[in-house]
């Protein structure tokens, strides 16, 4: 008899344990115990990450798209576009959730200039700093492909698209590039005159810190 009592006890315990289990599973909508269920926004830039255009085109807005918990959500853009105005346009795409949690994509719009035909900014410019050149291709009207754009020693390879959007203005527009992934470039300036023409840039990089750095055509 005791044997059995015991059995009984052992039973109707484990009965109980089993039913405040499936008790503690039976959460409310949107939580896990006393936690709260927080989904946080997902957002991507539909279409070219950069986009070139000539003065007077007509610039698209693609738009992107923006999730919360799989579900479509609305997002805001930050920026505008003038294609009536030779310029670097840098858009961002932000999402938000109801806690205040963002996620944010980006894209940029250069609008090339038509003061810029007569320029030709393509050559070899020396980085006196280390003794490292970096070389400039014009590939069409404005624009070019610029070979080590850090002047680093061992940024030899790397190379990126550079823009002369209005008068002698320059840039390295926000870019994803193969080696480095996000780049881009800040406190441009490009001067012809005095002789030779050199030009000054801080390029942002992965490992290439934020000290401007000055080339002269060679």
């Amino acid at each position: 008899m005791k044997i059995n009592a015991l059995f009984i006890l052992l039973f109707v315990t484990a009965g109980l344990v089993s039913c405040d289990k499936e008790k503690d599973y039976n959460y409310a909508d949107g939580t896990v115990g006393r936690s709260k269920i927080v989904n946080f926004p997902l957002i991507e830039t539909k279409g070219d990450k950069l986009i070139i255009l000539t003065q007077g085109a007509t610039y698209t807005e693609a738009g992107a798209n923006a999730t919360l918990g799989g579900a479509t959500t609305t997002y805001t853009t930050a920026g505008t576009v003038n294609t009536a105005q030779g310029g670097v346009y840098n858009l961002t795409y932000t999402a938000s959730n109801p806690e205040g949690y963002t996620a944010s994509d980006w894209r940029t719009v250069v609008v090339i200039g038509n003061d810029v035909s007569a320029n030709n900014f393509s050559g070899t410019y020396l980085r006196a700093a280390t003794g490292v050149t970096s070389t400039w291709t014009k590939t069409a009207n404005g624009i070019y492909t610029l070979e080590n754009p850090g002047g680093a020693g061992v940024g030899a390879g790397l190379t990126v698209i550079a823009v002369n959007y209005s008068g002698t203005k320059i840039s390295i527009p926000h870019q994803i590039s193969n080696d480095f992934g996000e780049v881009s470039s800040g406190s441009e300036s490009y001067t012809l005159t005095p002789a030779p023409p050199q030009y000054s840039l801080v390029f942002f990089a992965g490992g290439y810190g934020t000290g401007v750095r000055t080339f002269v055509k060679q």
